[in-house]
């Protein structure tokens, strides 16, 4: 109850902020009467700025007061209005083209300060996200231990999201939001710069990348409306937006150098610059370390590059290269018992983990004329992952015995392609996307048993030649095509309010070619049955999609949305077969589908108040899950059934000295809530055995709440984490297992504290305090690799980082 007090005093707060203030709205023009969209609008010397919408039309809440208003665009001349604000005000602005040739023009605008998150525009560059909800992370905007990516503070803004602590590095990502599997990011469209990035976006979408947060200027998130143009997966899309190097001179070098508990210790150096046509930035990140528990040691390394030329003020094409490899040995999970006894303590010496990532895109950028945009990504991933150690129950002893192998690589390329016209009905300008995309995926899949490394440091990743080593091995490949076709359409039937229809066709071919050996052992050991078996599977799959949104923007300070759209989960490689202990695999699974459908109220008036607050319900048809056998030491991963989750998400902050005082200072004292209530319930399930159970990894209350301070040079950032108990399977078992694969996960508390000084342009110094109350809690229970068991938490750690900008 306690949180719904403070989120209701925020969201008071912002109501009677909003009902105060007086309004300025107008519109920017051209001289010939057309609206410039998208418009810088400000009073000079003030927090007051906003955007004009893609009609030209803005609205500013203010106190009143003289100021001088000010409008800017790429391609005109600023607008200046000196104003007396003493009742509501209609301002309109007429811009005068700027007669300069585009290319010789540095536009050289500040970025607008936001409190770390902010949403996308209704339309940018080629997407269309009118009606969705939407998250931006301000990575310069926010105070957190970027050197390890430490997501409990980076997304900390984002409502509802559940999070996996895998590693201390950050080297993997785990989130999942509104009660959906956290695991790598497999319930999202994870793309980097508008391209996937995951080992096979259609049949194994795992992210085993993530690119550094040093390196990332901002991460753009959309929920499950996003399928009609990014794919049909029901968490949305996450797409990394890398930084692009300094606009306005040939060469910016930034250096950052971080030392932290448990040897950690990271470097990373990125550079950029224009040089006439040509952008250019390049970047390298070392991170090591040993890791809380011991046998964490870990070797990461991520290399960056991507150019840019502008041929004209038209066209641009841009050349991008991303490379990573990292070896980790990895501790390995812990029983039940042991985690409560010590959780620092390991049980596996022999467990080691590697991945190698390339990925290249090309991208073109044409703009055909003021009404007509192209954007075109061609991309392509050559890549490894190879996991080795004894994965069987953390329950049982090491035998020492040859290990558990499993090898895949990955070697996917495709192409998506967009056009996005702008047109008018009436005197209202309307746009419409269209697209399509092509991917071809294929995973080559090795799972058997390999060098048994009694040194317990061997990395050797081949594969044993023996009779019992051969008698485990199976070999897979998994070819897959995709093909599919997409449009929106924002229809404004009014500058305020607007329908935005969309669909999307799927031609899905999936294939899986493969060999296993089926073998039985008697009480000694002994080989008493033995098959070599062949699997030959085809499936092939076309449907249309449909979603709708609605917006309503009534001002900067309140704007209404809401969206339905259907959504659709093919099974991946990992549905098909699996060697990971214990688990069977239903041979007759099926695709999931359903839909996803949100409704809220959102606002910001800058520098004061950014809040959005939501309804939100997916509906699975065919659910997947796991589910452990009575009376069998098996689980089985089968289609669970239907369920339904559905909950409220809120977000606010509240710039607090501006509040009490009504005066605008440089230095602000924020406070900030975001609560997620979630209700997840299976339905209708097989047998009804698990009707009106608890849906895995769905917990009832996600709360997160936080102080940040600022002046000119300091920044402190405080939070409290908060995620309530949740389930690790459909049976939703209250007690552990001797395995620890299954039982529930408790409910913890976790709080970070970060700062930052800047000294002057050139140094700054950065210092974190993660996990400051050093709290005992785990946020998973592994079925494999890291564990299996559960994977404790790192214990409170501290980080300083030094950064040099030349």
């Amino acid at each position: 109850m306690k949180y719904l007090y403070i989120l209701s005093f925020l969201l008071i707060s912002a109501f009677k902020l909003s009902a105060q203030s007086l309004i300025i709205n107008g519109t920017v023009k051209t001289a010939s009467g057309t609206g410039v969209p998208n418009a810088s609008v400000r009073l000079k010397n003030t927090a007051y700025a906003t955007r004009c919408d893609t009609v030209g039309n803005f609205q500013l809440n203010v106190s009143a007061g003289r100021y001088t208003l000010m409008a800017t665009a790429v391609g005109y001349k600023p607008a200046t209005h000196n104003i007396n604000v003493e009742h509501n005000l209609t301002v309109d602005i007429i811009l005068a083209d700027d007669v300069q040739e585009l290319k010789s023009v540095n536009v050289n605008a500040a970025k607008e300060k936001t409190f770390g998150v902010t949403r996308m525009k209704a339309v940018e560059g080629t997407t269309i996200n009118a009606g969705k909800k939407s998250e931006v992370i301000v990575l310069d905007d926010i105070t957190a231990n970027k050197a390890t990516n430490n997501t409990r503070q980076i997304y900390s803004k984002v409502a509802g999201l559940n999070i996996w602590e895998s590693d201390g590095a950050g080297i993997q990502l785990g989130i999942g939001g509104r009660g959906l599997n956290p695991n790598r990011v497999t319930n999202f469209n994870t793309r980097q710069n508008g391209y996937d990035i995951s080992a096979d976006a259609l049949g194994y979408p795992e992210s085993y990348y993530t690119p550094p947060a040093e390196l990332t200027d901002r991460i753009e998130i959309l929920r499950g409306a996003a399928s009609l143009q990014y794919g049909t997966q029901f968490g949305g899309i996450i797409n990394f937006k890398l930084r692009e190097g300094a606009t306005d001179k040939p060469f910016e070098i930034t250096a950052n150098e971080t030392a932290g508990s448990w040897n950690f210790f990271n470097t990373s150096t990125g550079i950029g610059g224009k040089i006439d046509k040509v952008q250019y930035y390049a970047y390298y990140q070392h991170k090591q370390g040993d890791g809380w528990r011991p046998n964490g040691h870990f070797n990461d390394n991520t290399v960056y590059t991507s150019v840019t030329y502008n041929a004209s003020s038209k066209f641009a094409v841009t050349f991008q290269y991303t490379y990573m490899n990292y070896l980790a040995h990895q501790p390995g999970g812990l029983t039940d018992k042991e985690f409560y006894s010590d959780p620092h303590q390991s049980i596996r010496e022999r467990n080691w983990f590697k991945v190698n990532w390339n990925l290249g895109a090309v991208i073109l950028d044409y703009k055909i004329n003021d009404n007509l945009k192209f954007n075109s990504r061609f991309f392509g991933l050559y890549a490894g992952r190879d996991a080795t150690g004894f994965l069987n129950f953390i329950n049982l002893a090491d035998d020492g015995k040859d290990r558990n192998l499993y090898v895949d690589h990955y070697k996917n390329y495709g192409n998506e392609s967009r056009l996005l016209y702008t047109y008018k009905i009436g005197s209202n300008s309307q746009n419409l996307l269209a697209g399509m995309r092509y991917y071809n995926g294929h995973t080559d899949r090795q799972q058997g048993f390999g060098n048994n490394g009694s040194t317990g440091n061997s990395t050797d990743f081949t594969y044993g030649t023996s009779a019992n080593d051969v008698d485990g091995y199976s070999h897979y490949k998994f070819p897959n095509y995709n093909l599919a076709f997409f449009a929106e359409n924002i229809f404004r039937i009014t500058p305020k309010f607007s329908i935005i229809p969309g669909l999307r066709f799927e031609n899905i071919i999936t294939k899986a070619t493969g060999s296993f050996v089926t073998i039985n052992r008697d009480g000694a050991g002994n080989v008493v049955y033995r098959k070599d078996s062949v699997d030959n599977k085809n499936s092939t799959r076309h449907f249309l999609i449909a979603g709708l949104g609605l917006s309503y923007y009534q001002s900067q300070a309140v704007q209404f949305y809401a969206n339905i759209s259907q959504n659709y989960r093919a099974i991946n490689f990992n549905d098909l077969n699996s060697s990971v202990a214990g688990l069977k695999v239903d041979p007759d699974l099926h695709d999931e589908t359903g839909y996803s459908t949100d409704a809220g109220v959102r606002g910001n008036i800058p520098g004061l108040l950014d809040y959005d607050v939501n309804l939100f319900a997916i509906h699975y048809n065919n659910r997947i899950g796991s589910a452990q056998i009575q009376n069998s030491p098996y689980r089985y991963r089968t289609n669970i059934g239907a369920s339904n989750n559905i909950g409220l998400e809120s977000f606010a902050e509240l710039e607090f000295l501006h509040f009490i005082t009504g005066h605008i200072s440089d230095t602000k004292l924020s406070v900030f809530s975001n609560l997620a209530l979630i209700h997840a319930k299976y339905t209708i399930t097989k047998g009804h055995q698990f009707d009106n159970n608890t849906v895995e990894f769905a917990p009832d209350v996600v709360f997160k709440s936080g102080l940040t301070y600022r002046q000119s040079k300091f920044s402190a950032s405080y939070q409290l984490s908060y995620t309530s108990m949740q389930y690790g399977d459909a049976t939703n078992a209250p007690l552990p297992l001797a395995n620890a694969i299954i039982g529930i996960i408790p409910a913890y508390t976790v709080m970070d504290l970060s700062a930052s000084y800047k000294f002057n342009n050139t140094f700054s110094l950065l210092g974190s305090c993660n996990n400051l109350a050093n709290k005992s809690y785990f946020t998973r229970r592994a079925e494999s690799y890291p564990g299996p068991g559960i994977i404790p938490a790192d214990a409170r750690g501290y980080y300083i980082t030094l950064q040099v900008k030349l």
